[in-house]
């Protein structure tokens, strides 16, 4: 069957070179896409929000099967007008996108159903917000309620810091209509963990653990970014701790969306906080995650557009999903100045050999430009993770373009904590 992949990062390109290895895929297109998969796939221009379009290309490429990979369009309901086309698709539809879209609905959903979360309160009214955070205990956390780009969550240190947050999304619109309402949660420590899963609805399988590097510099310095890096699996989530996670998160959330009469069918995103008291939910998402993607790919060792129609059809319990036991690394290497503003056009040389995941670059008379703030991700295999972080690095040290940044510490900090420990 021909398919059709929303999106234009590096994610899109690492799930599309994935589903191209399936028996079961014909023509490739992607709507954008970027300068990687066109590589191997068509390009459409266009808009990922512009669903009219998306409609009208799929049915006018005869396209099988559609994947909607980032959060806009899922939160707008794009799955729901191609199933009203009888257009089948991978990802959850509107109702069950809130779980991403909406902060509150999902910590009000996990305080109904008694999935482990930080504490929190909710609120519209400024006033309101200010009078709580003057009684708080900080470090606190503040978070728009709605989808914004990965950064409406501010950590703030003092009642000032949380004032200002709270001011920003309340009064001053910093994040529109996505800010109006502001989740105020309690501050957790422990390790981080991501745990993405395929779902539909009923059945569950997880795919491999994985570590982001949020900040932009070296040491986790600097301002939060989409993902500067990711290794995986993620030595902090054992045997143990995953089987904690399936019996008290993990189906727990797939039986309270069914139970609320939204049954979360797609790529269900855990992200997770190894507390002292045991793993807590810091947040859902309703997709693949972004870099954990281009992480996660090299180890599937399954048909991945196979899963995804088993967990569109309802069939994911006979599927076959398999993942390596090896580790992985990638490294994104973005543009000066990201995740503020940058220059675009500049050329990039690639290496001859290695995996390289394109994102915000695209062809210009034959030329590989940047023209994005994360441009490329680096992405290795090893049997340890020492192994994966090196030939990641390796590969990345063969790409080079004007401006050019990347974090030289990707997986130093799970390495120095597990020293020692001749498995990683």
């Amino acid at each position: 069957m021909d398919v059709l992949i929303l999106g234009s990062g590096g994610r899109e390109d690492a799930i599309g070179r994935q589903v191209r290895k399936s028996p079961l895929c014909g023509k490739l297109y992607f709507l954008p896409g970027n300068g990687g998969t066109a590589c191997y796939g068509e390009n459409i221009p266009g808009s990922v929000m512009d669903t009219e379009l998306v409609v009208r290309t799929a049915k006018e490429k005869g396209v099988g099967f559609v994947i909607v990979t980032p959060d806009d369009p899922l939160a707008a309901g794009t799955v729901d007008a191609l199933a009203r086309e009888g257009i089948k698709a991978f990802g959850p539809d509107r109702a069950a996108a809130r779980i991403e879209s909406s902060k509150s609905f999902a910590k009000d959903l996990m305080k109904r159903h008694g999935i482990p979360t930080a504490s929190y309160e909710v609120f519209t009214s400024l006033d309101d917000a200010i009078g709580y955070l003057a009684d708080a205990e900080y470090p606190i956390v503040i978070k728009a309620d709605g989808l914004a780009l990965g950064k409406g969550v501010v950590i703030a240190g003092s009642f000032s810091e949380a004032e200002d947050a709270a001011r920003s999304m309340l009064a001053e619109g910093r994040f529109g209509a996505a800010g109006s309402r502001v989740v105020i949660e309690e501050f957790l420590t422990g390790p981080e963990v991501t745990v993405l899963a395929f779902t539909d609805g009923s059945a569950i399988k997880p795919m491999v653990s994985s570590m982001d590097h949020k900040r932009a510099y070296d040491g986790d310095r600097g301002p939060n970014t989409g993902g500067m890096g990711v290794i995986a699996p993620n030595p902090y989530y054992t045997e143990e701790i995953a089987a904690e996670c399936m019996d008290r998160i993990f189906i727990p959330t797939i039986r309270a969306m069914a139970e609320e009469g939204c049954p979360f069918r797609g790529c269900l995103y855990f992200g997770l906080m190894l507390t002292p008291q045991g793993p807590k939910v810091i947040e859902y998402n309703s997709r693949f995650g972004d870099p954990e993607t281009e992480a996660l790919m090299p180890l599937m060792e399954s048909d991945l557009l196979e899963a995804m129609l088993a967990t569109a059809d309802g069939t994911l319990a006979d599927a076959d999903v398999r993942f390596s036991d090896m580790s992985s690394c990638c490294v994104v290497a973005a543009s000066g100045g990201y995740p503020g503003s940058y220059r675009k056009g500049m050329e990039i040389a690639m290496p001859s050999e290695g995996t390289v995941y394109i994102a915000g670059a695209e062809r210009r008379d034959g030329r590989l430009c940047t023209s994005g703030g994360r441009v490329l991700a680096a992405a290795a295999v090893g049997k340890t993770l020492r192994e994966a972080i090196d030939a990641a690095y390796s590969i990345i040290g063969g790409i080079s373009f004007d401006g050019m940044e990347y974090r030289k510490d990707i997986g130093r900090k799970a390495l120095e904590a597990f020293d020692g420990n001749k498995s990683l």
